[in-house]
């Protein structure tokens, strides 16, 4: 085999200096770079089973499971043509990651969806207020009450969202997500409170909390309290949930907003590893075992691009990276930890679509649904294409992405194949390219001690902030082309858009009108609680944390129930903890 491998690199130097040297020289414009071969040779010492494996065993390289669910999406959708699967193949939109207004005016979204025939629970997004820990009567969330997200103050505000998840779509029969972090556990403590409030056991609720703090110091910015103190509050999740609500994920740890935020390829994958390590530590450090907890460990996603050979080998990256960790670093036995669960594989990410001709935006998110596919993800075209007129996306859009998505799998039959690149040189070779630089860059912040240490120094906000300003730089001295931006631009160019068929579910009248009703509704329910045992759960709210031992969740729980509100909670740790003031990017 050396024989071989010298003869070849014999041959590629005779390439390089020979035709592709005079091809180069040919058309100036182009270099090297462009030219991009890769053979046996990069792969010297290439070892399979060390480095691929097969799907769904260590070290995942080649996909997460044996195989994908999705793939029978042909025979089902058949099956359903037929009459044999009613139902099946139909479209379900609740799982969509949605919310708006005041909690009814969600709660009226999620009662269209489950007309509709959707079934599944309701995956919400807060208004900022509620992501950093204010009631909608605080003077410092004027104006935004509603806006990006639906409002929640109090338990009441749970009850109202849950009206229409009753009978077989109860509590113990839906899945929720909660794209919330500093103020995660109140949220945690509404669903628990909620739950018993219905006579549902707390082990039957499935959910998946956000609770994914460390990037909010990185990227996006809702932050509440200084790291540590917010890790203690995780701790205080990861032992609640593992002890009390076994089917209730832990974490939707999210590269991707990391990289949306501006960071490479290689420090969204690097930061991503870090945080988890943080997280996982703190799991190990509260007396736990890593298998007890990890498996409930889940991804949001990582971020995504429109390199679709790049963003493969990422995907295999990322996963040959966390399986590593958890078996060499937290030794892990039980396979189910050292896989990385995510609702999202490869993306685009919304940062690659734009305003300009929005169409186009769906020409982009079927190639990153199908580097998902090449991956071992699935068929996602993510985010529908209007994802940059505003908020709410329009049923157009997302029928557009769904069948597009059915296209990928039915008619391209692209899932029929598993990891379909797994020993070709190049996506080896870039896979190893991406996971060796991902580990240079995790090494530089373990020796700063770790995620929270390099973001106290602010060495993460700083290096997310600087890529993100060379990424602008290169679009500007047109060396990142962004079709209808930077090139193709001329008059003759046609702006095509589409009909709307539907009228856009997010009322943009109720999200103006939200904030006067969330007001009035909030001083009503003041008014009727028990003042007096709001007080009292305070005080005690306020003892108990400051005793790093006690797990707060508990008596969170006890305070959501008496309609303790989420701005009085958050109020009450901010003067026991303090409040994160952001390190200069600069």
């Amino acid at each position: 085999m050396s024989e071989d491998l010298e003869r070849i690199k014999e041959a590629r130097k005779a390439w390089e200096e020979g035709p592709l040297a005079k091809a180069l020289k040919k058309f100036p414009y182009l270099n090297a770079e462009s030219a991009r071969f890769y053979s046996p040779d990069a792969l010297e010492g290439f070892d399979f089973l060390e480095k691929v494996g097969f799907p769904g065993t260590y070290p995942y390289t080649a996909g997460t499971f044996p195989i994908e669910p999705m793939t029978g999406l042909a025979r089902l959708a058949s099956m359903a043509g037929k009459g044999e699967i009613p139902g099946a193949g139909g479209q379900t939109r609740a799982a969509i990651y949605s919310g708006y207004g005041t909690p009814e005016d969600t709660r009226d979204y999620y009662k269209g969806l489950l007309e509709q025939g959707g079934r599944g629970g309701p995956n919400l997004a807060f208004d900022l207020p509620t992501q950093c820990g204010y009631d909608s009567d605080d003077p410092l969330a004027e104006g935004e009450v509603g806006k990006v997200g639906v409002c929640v103050d109090t338990l009441a505000d749970f009850e109202i969202i849950y009206e229409p998840y009753r009978g077989d779509l109860d509590l113990d029969n839906i899945a929720s997500n909660f794209t919330i972090n500093a103020p995660a556990n109140v949220i945690i403590a509404m669903y628990a409170a909620l739950a018993e409030k219905r006579g549902v056991p707390l082990e039957k609720l499935r959910a998946t909390p956000q609770n994914d703090i460390l990037k909010e110091y990185i990227a996006r910015g809702t932050y509440i309290f200084p790291p540590k103190h917010a890790l203690r509050m995780f701790r205080d999740s990861l032992v609640f949930l593992t002890r009390n609500m076994p089917n209730v994920n832990i974490t939707s740890i999210g590269g991707y907003h990391i990289r949306e935020a501006g960071a490479t390829r290689e420090q969204d994958l690097a930061f991503s590893m870090a945080n988890a390590i943080a997280y996982l530590q703190v799991g190990v450090d509260a007396g736990l075992h890593v298998d007890e907890f990890a498996p409930r460990f889940t991804f949001n996603a990582f971020g995504g691009s429109m390199e679709l050979l790049k963003e493969v080998a990422f995907q295999r990256a990322a996963r040959r990276m966390y399986a590593r960790i958890l078996k060499e670093r937290f030794g892990a036995e039980d396979p189910r930890s050292m896989r990385i669960r995510q609702a999202i594989g490869a993306h685009i990410g919304p940062s690659s679509t734009t305003l300009q001709r929005p169409l186009n935006n769906l020409t982009r998110a079927v190639i990153g649904a199908v580097a998902s596919v090449l991956s071992g993800g699935r068929p996602l075209p993510f985010p529908p294409y209007d994802e940059p007129l505003g908020l709410g996306w329009s049923m157009e859009a997302l029928q557009l992405a769904q069948d597009a998505g059915r296209i990928i799998a039915c008619e391209a039959r692209l899932l029929e194949y598993t990891d379909p690149f797994a020993g070709s040189y190049c996506m080896e070779s870039l896979t190893d390219e991406i996971e060796n630089a991902a580990w240079e860059e995790l090494e530089k912040i373990e020796k700063m001690g770790g995620a929270v240490a390099a973001i106290e120094n602010g060495y993460m906000q700083r290096e997310v902030s600087r890529s993100a300003y060379e990424r602008q730089r290169a679009m500007e001295r047109g060396e990142r082309l962004v079709v209808g931006v930077n090139c193709f631009t001329g008059e003759n160019e046609l702006e095509v858009t589409t009909n709307r068929l539907v009228a856009n579910p997010y009322d943009p009248e109720k999200r103006e009108r939200a904030e006067e009703k969330q007001k009035a509704r909030l001083q009503e329910i003041k008014r009727q609680r028990d003042g007096r045992e709001v007080s009292r759960l305070l005080k005690e709210l306020e003892s108990l944390a400051r005793k790093e031992e006690e797990n707060l969740l508990p008596h969170l729980v006890q305070c959501v129930k008496a309609y303790v509100t989420e701005g009085e909670i958050c109020g009450v740790l901010r003067q026991v903890f303090g409040e994160y003031k952001a390190v200069s990017p600069f």
